[in-house]
């Protein structure tokens, strides 16, 4: 069944929306500071071409300084919009039944746009 929901989510937008990211992340990429940020984007985008059947998990450096400071910087540059666009989407594929399930992909893409430095989707 998830295999049916990543081709449904690929056809309907999550192709365009996870090479958005993978160019954005790549443009990160070109200043040294972005780099960090760069490469969370582009894991999102990984992260974005098949959502169905997979969950959010925390890797062990979750809390360390670092991580904390990327994911605050991370969310008032980056993660705000992501994730209320995320958020929108996600309402709005709530109103019907068939969009339920990928509304569900669209919140727990949220989650991982708020803070994605020591998460992945797996």
């Amino acid at each position: 069944m998830s295999l049916l929901g990543n081709i449904i989510w690929l056809v309907f937008g999550g192709l365009l929306g996870a090479i958005g990211y993978i160019a954005g992340g790549i443009s990160t990429c070109l200043t040294i500071i972005g780099i960090p940020f760069g490469i969370a984007t582009i894991n999102m985008g990984i992260a974005t071409l098949t959502p169905f059947g997979k969950e959010i998990v925390e890797g062990p450096e979750v809390g360390t300084p670092l991580i904390t400071i990327l994911n605050v910087v991370w969310f008032f540059v980056f993660g705000w919009a992501i994730a209320l666009n995320n958020l929108l989407w996600g309402i709005l594929l709530a109103v019907t039944i068939i969009g339920l399930p990928f509304a569900k992909q669209h919140f727990k893409l949220m989650l991982l746009a708020i803070m994605p430095f020591g998460r992945s989707l797996k």
